[in-house]
């Protein structure tokens, strides 16, 4: 994203989740009231990739329709005309990783509280756990039942 004009950068996880949804929503609410811009980031990465001792894995990952299910997955959330204040980047890696190094120059890192695994009585994701430890930037952790308005 372009931070010449000097809007704070908002950098929010996103991956389909009903935290993810709710962080969205609290981060476009934020960037309006601060007069910032909005980076949605969902991160792929392929099972077993990265581990040289893992089984190989024999998937099929089609970029191109991941990164329609990113924008499609913000304009659920946000609307048509919320979905187009959004930048969205899809980017291959370990969730914690890319989130980590995407907070590098924001202003704020925003994630839901649980994402899609773990365990269902955790109160926070380990995902959500770890970038609170390590992100670059102040991080907002909203729960899905968070009112946003």
């Amino acid at each position: 994203m372009d931070r010449q004009d000097g809007a704070p950068k908002i950098v929010v996880g996103v991956d389909g989740s009903p935290s993810s949804r709710a962080a969205l929503r609290w981060a476009v609410r934020y960037a309006g009231l601060v007069g910032g811009k909005v980076e949605a980031v969902a991160a792929w990465d392929v099972p077993g990739a990265a581990s040289w001792s893992a089984p190989a894995v024999d998937t099929v990952f089609d970029e191109e329709e991941a990164e329609r299910g990113l924008v499609e997955e913000v304009r659920t959330v946000l609307g048509e005309e919320g979905g187009s204040l959004v930048h969205q980047r899809l980017v291959r890696g370990n969730a914690t990783e890319v989130l980590v190094d995407a907070s590098e120059g924001a202003d704020m890192l925003v994630v839901g509280s649980r994402g899609r695994g773990g365990f269902r009585r955790a109160l926070l994701g380990s995902v959500s756990v770890q970038v609170a430890l390590h992100a670059s930037c102040p991080v907002t952790i909203i729960r899905p039942d968070v009112p946003v308005e």
